[in-house]
């Protein structure tokens, strides 16, 4: 079972200018073999067919936990590649389309948003999920696995120089670095063989990174966190011990990431996104919130909040 939160794992910056071709690329980290709908379904069905888990929980636990984070990593790079594909600067789509390289689908059949796929447009496919069912093989699995998309990232994050790129890219080496250990350790804790002596690959200090550097500040690269408010508890018999990188202490945390509202991206009526007037979608659900009871301003929370009554009382406390 899985609960939702309306708020971002890290904080991205507000669209700026279109940047099509990036988007195309940054799809690579959504879409492709070793992006983040490939460890979101390889932990998940390691955890769905992972057997006999009561005698073996603390592993168990580690896989199944990381995957929940993972759900909110599709979130942040479906995110970046829409902020990256908003026009909030008067930019017509003759102007992008002028660009070299740009993915139609982005706009023929995502609305200016992001789509399940690589950067070449080809759908992500289940072939890339590994879930062996043998333990000591799907860990060394999901160590290689999280090693590619590292290698990933920081070819993207040379590729693209847009803002939404960067932070999203920041916060991702930082985060998937924490995988890489998690299971590193668990390899080791079963038989002795120490990954932890391969990070990271490739040799580039996370730290010389500055848009890694706010999220290390915060340990955020030897925190793993616990995405359920009592389960998942065993991870501290495995995710323990120091830091490869710093020799810091490892730490489980038993709250969730504190987070960032999101940007409310502007509607794009280029695309029909979500509608060729979306006035009158707005018209029909102030109807639809008055009849049920609500107030007249949106419960919701975004960064970008400043009438709704849940902004009202954010600007108030802060």
């Amino acid at each position: 079972m899985i609960q939702r939160i309306d708020r971002l794992q890290a904080e991205l910056p507000p669209p700026s200018t279109v940047d099509a071709k990036g988007a195309k690329i940054v799809q690579e980290l959504m879409g492709g073999r070793f992006g983040e709908m490939s460890t979101l379904m390889n932990y998940t069905f390691q955890s769905f067919n992972f057997r006999n888990r009561q005698k073996a929980r603390p592993f168990y636990d580690l896989i199944a936990n990381i995957a929940a984070e993972e759900y909110g990593h599709i979130e942040l790079v479906a995110t970046a590649i829409n902020t990256m594909l908003t026009d909030a600067s008067g930019e017509s789509l003759d102007d992008v389309f002028d660009e070299s390289m740009f993915n139609p689908a982005h706009f023929i059949a995502g609305g200016r948003g992001a789509l399940p796929q690589d950067s070449r447009g080809n759908p992500w496919t289940g072939d890339y999920v590994f879930s062996s069912g043998d333990l000591i093989e799907d860990l060394t699995h999901n160590f290689f696995l999280e090693t590619g998309a590292r290698n990933n990232k920081l070819k993207v994050y040379q590729m693209v120089d847009h803002p939404a790129a960067k932070a999203l890219t920041g916060y991702l080496l930082v985060r998937g670095g924490v995988h890489q250990v998690a299971y590193a350790r668990a390899v080791e804790k079963i038989t002795g063989a120490d990954l932890t002596k391969m990070f990271p690959t490739p040799r580039i200090p996370t730290a010389k990174i500055p848009e890694c550097q706010p999220h290390i500040a915060k340990d955020l690269h030897r925190t793993l966190y616990r995405f359920s408010p009592s389960d998942y508890q065993e991870i501290v018999a495995v995710f323990n011990g120091p830091h490869p990188e710093t020799g810091e202490d490892l730490i489980v945390s038993d709250s969730m990431p504190e987070g960032a509202p999101p940007f409310d991206l502007p509607a794009q009526t280029d695309v029909f996104a979500p509608d060729y007037a979306p006035e009158e979608i707005a018209e029909i659900a102030q109807k639809l919130r008055v009849a049920a009871g609500l107030p007249d301003e949106p419960l919701g929370v975004v960064a970008n909040d400043t009438e709704s009554l849940m902004g009202k009382v954010k600007d108030k406390l802060t």
